[in-house]
């Protein structure tokens, strides 16, 4: 051990600080390493991955989609802000405003078709542009976070979105300055987020198992209470639907059911299906090709393939519910 002598004149050396900044700017990196270059590039296009695609300019993000989360639409309609077949007509009327396909106008893209849409109700008084915003921002960082979650495939990006020439110089535009205009997200505040929603699910309930397969009911002998919200979550579950299945219905984003599921996971409410396992008998000896058929093989591989509940999880619920009902 090192001993460092010190005088009135030679004062201790100051302890290293850290640049809370620099490591704050250095954090956001990790979520996805090519949309961190994308970025650094202020690329246009779309950014395809396993789980969803990312629509970028100029380096930062202006839409969002996954199979995963609801749309803007379903989020506008879900409490009457907006009409169904309202959203529909303005979607169509945007699409054709673009030219058709003989007219040498390139197609809209997903995101310039809703964001037109959106700009078109907006300019008819049908919608307010802090309603389109909202609604827009939300579906944004719910349909991301499931697009920028870990996949086991690499994502693709095409640059820019053209598919065919430019639109004449007669073709029908929107107006630039029409209110509702979309504001890009940068992509260091979008991946900040989404590490905070990673982190917040895992300290409701570190197994992410719930947020992918059906949900079946907890018959415990003392429920605890449930706020309206969470029941609303929970009259929906039998047994067959995913969480996201339920978000679509209650006209909410994923990630906020998710919140809501996992709570109730983590209250011993509900819990994931548990999956059917089966084991492969030993082929009867006999010529090749004599045996279980194809078809049995396969639903086998296909169920084992379920990822298992963790036991020691099912037996603690076990001995909570005995004490609970002592």
């Amino acid at each position: 051990m090192t001993t460092l002598r010190t005088t009135p004149a030679t004062p201790p050396p100051r302890l290293p600080v850290r640049d809370k900044a620099a490591a704050l700017d250095r954090g956001w990196g990790g979520v996805s390493p090519m949309l961190t270059r994308l970025a650094a590039e202020r690329a246009t296009g779309i950014l395809v991955r396993e789980r969803g695609t990312l629509h970028l300019a100029d380096g930062q993000v202006v839409h969002a989609e996954s199979p995963a989360a609801p749309g803007a639409d379903v989020l506008l309609a879900a409490h009457g802000t907006l009409d169904a077949d309202v959203w529909r007509q303005a979607l169509a009327e945007s699409v054709a405003s673009s030219g058709s396909p003989g007219t040498g106008a390139r197609r809209l893209t997903g995101a310039e078709a809703v964001h037109r849409a959106g700009r078109r109700l907006v300019a008819g008084g049908l919608l307010t542009p802090g309603a389109l915003e909202m609604c827009r921002l939300t579906a944004l960082y719910d349909a991301a976070y499931f697009a920028l979650a870990p996949s086991s495939t690499p994502g693709r990006f095409r640059y820019r979105t053209e598919d065919g020439p430019d639109a004449p110089a007669d073709a029908p535009r929107e107006p630039d300055g029409t209110p509702g205009a979309p504001r890009p997200v940068p992509v260091a505040d979008l991946e900040r987020e989404t590490l905070r929603r990673r982190d917040l699910l895992h300290r409701i309930w570190p197994d992410a198992l719930p947020d992918e397969v059906p949900l079946t009911r907890d018959h415990r002998p003392a429920p605890p209470p449930l706020t309206a919200r969470r029941q609303a979550v929970l009259a929906r579950v039998d047994g067959v639907r995913t969480a996201s299945e339920i978000a679509r219905e209650l006209g909410r984003p994923a990630f906020h059911t998710l919140v809501d599921v996992r709570r109730l996971v983590a209250a011993g409410v509900i819990s994931p299906c548990p999956p059917l396992s089966f084991t492969l008998p030993e082929p009867a000896p006999g010529p090749p090709g004599v045996g279980l058929s194809a078809g049995t093989v396969d639903a086998v591989a296909a169920v084992n393939a379920v990822e298992h509940v963790d036991p020691h999880i099912t037996l603690l619920k076990r001995l909570r519910d005995a004490l609970e009902a002592l």
